[in-house]
């Protein structure tokens, strides 16, 4: 499984950016699809996951601020993000689960900058 990220960039507090991750397979193969991200200095941390039925989780420090949703006929996750902070600013790892057996999958990462 190879995943492709894009959307990255630089924003000011408060805006908006959408990150993209597409898959190598069909996205119907995949247990869960999660957006990961790590500051300069920190571990890296979950920000959303979304379930192969839909099902979405986020931390709780994007909770109500940012979506992650996917689009089954393109292969593709994406992660709105709204009101933006300072504190968002990471780089954005796409990620992919398999069950039975256990498999992840890394996308490469994309940089979010927010200036203040």
């Amino acid at each position: 499984v190879q995943l492709q990220a894009s959307g990255g960039g630089l924003v000011q507090t408060g805006g908006s950016l959408t990150l993209s991750c597409a898959t190598s397979v069909s996205i119907f193969i995949i247990s869960a699809m999660a957006w990961y991200r790590q500051a300069p200095g920190k571990q890296r941390d979950l920000v959303a996951l979304i379930s192969s039925g839909g099902s979405a989780h986020y931390a709780d420090s994007v909770k109500g601020r940012f979506t992650i949703s996917r689009d089954n006929s393109k292969n593709t996750v994406y992660l709105q993000m709204n009101s933006l902070k300072p504190e968002d600013a990471a780089v954005y790892y796409c990620n992919a689960k398999r069950y039975n057996p256990y498999n992840e999958y890394w996308g490469q990462g994309t940089l979010v900058t927010v200036s203040s």
